[in-house]
């Protein structure tokens, strides 16, 4: 009995070693690689390139005082107001100048003694002219001299009426002391207050602007093109247009400016564009939006195409490997390409549609996978919690 213990006992030290040496054997075994093959597709390509800028409108006017210098009075609107043309946006309080309300105030006073004396004379010739003393000659140039006596006071008072209060009572309907917009549009900003001081628009001064209005219903896209590709675009392009502020809609725009001079831009030569913007009536579109252009360079329909990640590079040739007749048994192969748009490179010749492309290795394709399905989870977790 002892001995048949000891034989089964030995057995088991037996089988237990060999399995042992056989579980190492294997797991020493390098695992074999598997790749994943992909075949070219029939695919329209596009190659594109992206222009960042900005939407703004066409018309965006800076209303500025006009004749008068002074301080804010009043503001009658705000930014985001539709406001037409000749509507009143500010009133402004004129400090008159001192020299010019002196030489003003002077002028009348002058004109005020000729006028009075120029009267006595008119009075005394008329009566002297109604009793046949003096000609009618003689009384019709003292009447011109009265009236042109009188017209020169008014207008000596006007002028000082004007320097004091920016309009005169003849003309109180043309005052510039209140500054009306110049166009139909939105008030876009109004960089000044009440009590703010302003300056006139002159030969030798922008003058303070008051307000800023522009047209919203007609806005255009201003951006940025690189000077490698300058000369690949042309006007009456059409873009598509990405605005940040709004998501999942693109917009159309049209080619109508290319500057004729590159500016230096983080040492690249860049060219300025201009593009009209096709207006959605769902959508509004504030001034400033930031905005990417996709301007198509080069386009191919229904060719031969692969992913770009599939080539290889070497010596300025492109290859890529092949599955033999045996599989994932792969033999490289030149191929001679043509555009590609970032993604996916057109295939002039060396491939057919039926050939299989070496890929990247299955493992890292299934780690890529269960990476993505763990993502999709917390998303569709965070989206519950929220509802």
């Amino acid at each position: 009995m002892k001995k048949i213990i000891r034989i089964l006992v030995i057995s088991l030290i037996v089988v237990a070693f060999i399995g042992t040496i056989a579980f190492l054997y294997q797991k020493s075994k390098p695992v074999p690689k598997i790749y994943s093959t992909q075949s070219p597709e029939i695919k329209d390509i596009a190659k594109k390139t992206v222009a960042t800028g900005s939407v703004v409108p066409r018309k965006e006017i800076e209303i500025k005082p006009q004749g008068v210098s002074g301080i804010i009075e009043k503001i009658y609107v705000e930014a985001g107001n539709i406001v037409k043309k000749g509507d009143a946006i500010a009133k402004i309080k004129i400090i008159p100048d001192m020299i010019n309300l002196n030489a003003a105030e002077s002028r009348v006073e002058k004109a005020s003694a000729n006028y009075d004396n120029v009267k006595i004379r008119y009075d005394r010739d008329k009566a002297l002219f109604e009793k046949k003393v003096i000609s009618e000659s003689d009384f019709l140039r003292v009447q011109v001299e009265y009236r042109n006596a009188d017209i020169e006071l008014q207008s000596a008072k006007d002028n000082l009426e004007i320097i004091k209060k920016g309009v005169s009572k003849k003309s109180a309907t043309a005052t510039n002391t209140i500054i009306r917009s110049t166009i139909q549009g939105m008030i876009l900003d109004i960089p000044v207050k009440e009590g703010y001081s302003v300056i006139q628009s002159n030969t030798f001064n922008a003058g303070t602007t008051v307000a800023i209005v522009a047209d919203m219903g007609e806005m255009i896209f201003q951006g940025k093109v690189d000077e490698t590709e300058v000369d690949k675009i042309e006007l009456g392009m059409i873009l598509d247009l990405t605005i940040g502020a709004i998501e999942d809609t693109k917009f159309k725009a049209k080619l109508e400016y290319i500057s004729p001079k590159g500016t230096v831009e983080n040492g690249a030569i860049q060219f300025e564009i201009k593009a009209s913007v096709k207006l959605k009536n769902d959508f509004f579109i504030r001034s400033g939006y930031s905005a990417n252009a996709e301007i198509v360079l080069d386009k191919r329909e229904k060719v031969l195409a692969i992913n770009e990640m599939l080539l290889e590079f070497r010596n300025d040739s492109t290859f890529v490997e092949v599955e033999t007749d045996k599989k994932q048994v792969f033999e490289e192969k030149y191929v001679k390409t043509g555009i590609s748009d970032g993604i996916n490179i057109e295939i002039i010749e060396g491939l057919d549609i039926k050939d299989k492309i070496k890929g990247r290795l299955q493992s890292d394709l299934d780690k890529v996978k269960e990476e993505k399905k763990k993502k999709d989870q917390k998303k569709n977790s965070k989206k519950n919690k929220k509802s």
